[in-house]
């Protein structure tokens, strides 16, 4: 029955089961490093935390049926996912990254890996003449983010899947900005799904977590090898909060998405912003691939106003009031950021606005507060 339900019920029954020890709705949190044997290697199937935890088996197993996937991996952040995932790669090989990219990953590409041999082009992938001209012998993986952070970027997942697919080349999505809600990757030919689930997953600001989504049997088992071999997994209490927030994400990524909309459009005919990113306006150069890709548009935009430069921007930014002022996504609260000097900071300034990541460039985070309050702390700042 479970595995047949619409995505709306899978976030609160997927691959969840009441407690089998008392019957608890929710599962318990097992603050436990160790577990009893009755003989060496005789165990009720846990012995080890790091290996196994019931609450982080929890979160994998709803984790997995939210992304259509049939493995699911838990660890301790984002890019502790993404580290697993370039684990997959020895000396020599190469990645085709989407050039407009969050900064920490670009960070953990060329400040780790290119110094254990992994090489890194990136490219723009709004259409697939750019992958193909990039692709070599030695390449070995593509990783894709869509949307993008902080332009916005929406990449044609089944497109690129296409190319990878023709080439035996692995291709990961990083879906946190859309989360499952919006859209799959596995189901338009992704291999691995990759999540900040700090981010719309648990919905609240008060966890650091990511995760890992496969269909692939071989592929899981390289992961879950890593993953107990590596040692980066989350704790119990954060498993059980991300699991928590996964419960409401159809709710709260509505209300993101409906926020969104009224803001975007809000500050397109406002005569004080040159330009508005958000998948959503039929003006985007990606409109017509997220229209088919996804859902909805989702609850991240991106804004540059006219004729402004670092002061301006830092000046509309300090002057919200409503909107907080930190790093960080897809929690219940409204967020503004400075991608130049703060996500994306990590990026040498001539790579950065190659891809859009200007100086004057706003990016806001839209929670699920009353769009009209919002909307007036936006108007007294810009003002």
């Amino acid at each position: 029955m479970k595995d047949k339900l619409h995505f709306n019920s899978q976030t609160i029954h997927g691959g969840q089961e009441p407690d089998k020890a008392y019957g608890a709705v929710m599962p318990p949190i097992y603050q436990t490093s160790t577990y009893a044997q009755t003989t060496p290697g005789g165990h009720k199937g846990f012995e080890y935390s790091r290996t196994h935890n019931p609450t982080r088996q929890a979160l994998e197993r709803a984790l997995a049926s939210i992304e259509a996937g049939e493995f699911a991996f838990a660890f301790g952040s984002g890019l502790a996912a993404m580290d697993a995932v370039l684990k997959l790669l020895k000396p020599g090989d190469e990645v085709i990254s989407t050039d407009d990219l969050y900064g920490g990953s670009y960070r953990l590409f060329t400040k780790i890996y290119e110094d254990f041999g992994i090489h890194f082009h990136f490219v723009n992938m709004a259409s697939t003449d750019a992958l193909n001209a990039a692709i070599n012998e030695n390449t070995r993986m593509v990783w894709v983010e869509t949307p993008t952070n902080p332009m916005m970027n929406v990449i044609d997942i089944k497109a690129v899947a296409a190319v990878c697919k023709s080439k035996e080349l692995l291709l990961a999505v990083d879906n946190t900005f859309a989360s499952p809600y919006l859209q799959q990757p596995l189901l338009l030919g992704a291999d691995i799904v990759m999540h900040s689930a700090t981010k719309y997953l648990a919905g609240h600001s008060d966890v650091i977590l990511g995760s890992l989504v496969t269909n692939d049997k071989h592929l899981a088992e390289r992961i879950g090898f890593i993953q107990n071999a590596s040692g980066a997994v989350p704790g119990p209490m954060d498993c059980f909060l991300t699991l928590r927030g996964i419960k409401t994400l159809h709710v709260r990524m509505q209300r993101h998405c409906e926020n969104a909309a009224q803001i975007a459009n809000y500050l397109t005919s406002h005569p004080k912003i040159e330009k508005v990113y958000w998948p959503g306006l039929e003006g985007h150069p990606n409109h017509t691939v997220a229209k088919a890709q996804m859902n909805d548009f989702g609850g991240m935009l991106s804004f540059v106003p006219k004729g402004a430069n670092y002061n301006t921007a830092i000046q509309i930014i300090e002057k919200l009031k409503l909107f907080t002022l930190a790093e960080s996504l897809g929690g219940v609260e409204s967020l503004a950021g400075h991608p130049a000097s703060m996500t994306h900071a990590s990026i040498p300034k001539n790579i950065r606005e190659q891809s859009g990541v200007v100086d004057a460039l706003i990016r806001l985070s839209v929670g699920i507060e009353d769009v009209r309050d919002l909307i007036a702390d936006l108007e007294q700042a810009i003002a």
